[in-house]
């Protein structure tokens, strides 16, 4: 069962929308599902549904609401990704971040599930590593993350299981950012890095173009598994 319900934020100021996508039954944990630059849109709730219907409850929050509540734009379109582009300069990451942390606090407060994961893509997947380093869920997988090499001075804070899929055809994180990633990253003891040799950015998109069946699949499998260990 799927709806879209509004989650507050810790400091009162306002509600984020989300679109929440329940299992039957009783949760095995909870799955946050981080949106691209493209918004909460039909890909990324399919996403969601595909978590509740491996048993999770999943939470797809709107991260652009503090802009424009409900953005959903077409990657192949080239205006489109134009405005998608302008959408993520403009968002505030720090905010964003404590937006997150009310969402993990609904999940395990309202919702009653204590293990919550967390899964974001591109955009996503910056925030995927930031909300390991500074918030306490419980595990994080970031698909084809930009601008992490210019984050590692926060690596340290990095407590619990984080995954990154890193495309090696990336046309946003250029050669020397990826080699910067592994040399920073490689040797953590809570750290993994799985490259995808030609592969570019976008290749486990739901929807449009951008997606490669082989390698979505060999990704998304490594993810199930990561969280069947670390979530439930």
């Amino acid at each position: 069962m799927a709806t879209n319900t509004e989650i507050p934020t810790l400091d009162g100021d306002g509600m984020i929308p989300a679109y929440v996508a329940r299992p039957e039954g009783t949760p095995r944990g909870a799955i946050i599902v981080q949106q691209e630059i493209f918004g909460v849109d039909a890909g990324i709730r399919k996403k969601a549904d595909g978590w509740a219907a491996r048993g999770y409850l999943a939470v797809a929050p709107d991260s652009f609401w503090r802009q424009q509540p409900g953005v959903e734009l077409d990657a192949d379109k080239p205006e489109e990704f134009q405005q998608a582009i302008a959408f993520m300069m403009k968002h505030d990451f720090d905010l964003g971040i404590r937006d997150l942390e009310a969402v993990i606090h609904w999940i395990r407060r309202e919702q009653g599930v204590p293990k919550v994961g967390f899964v974001g893509y591109c955009m996503g997947g910056k925030v995927a590593y930031m909300v390991a380093a500074r918030t306490d869920i419980d595990a994080s997988v970031g698909y084809y993350g930009v601008a992490i090499d210019q984050m590692l001075n926060e690596k340290h804070a990095i407590a619990r299981p984080l995954m990154l899929h890193v495309p090696t055809a990336d046309g946003f994180v250029p050669p020397e950012a990826q080699k910067a990633m592994h040399e920073g990253l490689d040797d953590h003891p809570r750290v993994t890095l799985h490259d995808y040799e030609g592969l570019d950015h976008g290749f486990a998109a739901e929807i449009g173009s951008r997606r490669d069946e082989a390698g979505a699949a060999l990704a998304d499998s490594r993810t199930e598994a990561f969280f069947a260990e670390h979530i439930g």
